[in-house]
């Protein structure tokens, strides 16, 4: 193997300054850590008849998206995503708002807040501090607390325990805390079977040299759909290369179409994240349409979840989806933790 697509724990190590692979790796203590912060805030259960709103950005957000799939059908009420500066027009005083950013100066996310609090509507807040924390201890709304020193898109199972923690005290959904114990379980088996000191042929580092030099395309559907883009997220930031998401059937309608013109502009990859529990006209189309692009010149992987529940199975595909975007920016050479470009946005709205 060229030295170059080297993925060994030194090399790792090497281009990985900041050590962004030990927070993927601390997943399972991540996952204990969060049930104890949402204890320890001592929130009371309490009915919300208007369902639940997680508003949030990046990587705060995505565990709303995450907890929504997780409880599938054991969701008892809307549980939506406010990732803007506006609440959805149908929140009422009857709607559970959890307003979630890890810096609590996400200005989205504060002026989700403000609206919350001028709705009435039932708030809780998750953050580390900044004005967001300070703004709710004023407001007497319940805060918990998250551990700092992170990225914020290293956060993701705080974020998720606690949104399915907020839904289950709030009557969106069924309380898992039993299963968030089992689920950390299971994951520290695959941390084991994909970390650094994994194989060099293991599956996420394998798949990473399938996906370098390619703008890839992930796909998924029902329990996999939030975790595709979860992984185009993460490819985007720690690997700093583009990276898109989609759900099937849907792009089976209209994506599909435009890999006829993919060899001329590029390399392009496409990836399928399979679940056990999927429709089986949805399987069906995943090895169509994998079989379609690979004729059309792009390389295609299908990956399926690891696990009994339907939490299991998700975290299974959110540890595998982190360490290849870790993976691959080791193969780019480009350490993970910095995003220029997103800071240089952030200091031209301020400056602005």
């Amino acid at each position: 193997m060229s030295p170059s697509l080297s993925l060994t724990p030194a090399r790792v190590g090497e281009v990985d300054i900041s050590g962004q692979i030990g927070e993927v790796l601390g997943l399972p203590e991540h996952l204990r850590d969060a049930l104890w912060r949402v204890e320890s805030a001592g929130l009371r259960a309490h009915d919300s008849p208007g369902g639940m709103v997680v508003a949030g950005m990046g990587g705060s957000a995505i565990g709303g998206l995450l907890a929504r799939a997780v409880l599938g059908d054991r969701a008892s009420r809307p549980i939506a995503l406010a990732r803007g500066y506006e609440l959805p027009g149908w929140t009422t005083p009857d709607t559970t708002v959890l307003c979630a950013s890890y810096s609590g100066n996400t200005e989205e996310t504060l002026a989700a807040y403000e609206a919350a609090q001028a709705l009435g509507a039932a708030t809780i807040v998750v953050t580390t501090g900044g004005k967001l924390a300070a703004q709710a201890r004023v407001d007497g709304v319940p805060v918990i607390p998250l551990p700092g020193g992170f990225k914020a898109r290293a956060a993701v199972a705080y974020s998720l325990v606690v949104a399915l923690e907020v839904a289950g005290l709030c009557g969106a959904g069924e309380r898992l805390h039993a299963e968030v114990d089992v689920a950390a379980e299971h994951v520290s088996g695959l941390i084991d079977a994909w970390g650094p000191n994994s194989d060099e042929e293991s599956l996420p580092k394998a798949l990473a040299r399938g996906l370098h030099g390619t703008i890839p395309q992930i796909s998924g559907a029902e329990l996999t759909a939030p975790v595709a883009y979860r992984w185009k997220t993460q490819i985007n930031e720690n690997a700093k290369v583009p990276a898109f998401a989609s759900e099937v059937p849907e792009m089976c309608h209209n994506e599909l179409a435009g890999w006829d013109g993919a060899m001329a502009l590029g390399r392009f990859s496409a990836v399928f994240l399979d679940d056990s529990d999927l429709h089986p006209r949805v399987r069906q189309r995943f090895e169509l349409t994998r079989a379609l692009i690979a004729g059309r010149g792009g390389s295609t992987f299908r990956v399926e979840s690891i696990g009994q529940t339907r939490l299991e199975r998700l975290i299974s595909l959110v540890l595998l989806g982190d360490l290849v975007s870790l993976y691959l920016a080791v193969l780019r050479s480009v350490d993970p933790a910095p995003v220029p470009a997103s800071d240089a946005l952030k200091a031209a709205l301020e400056g602005g």
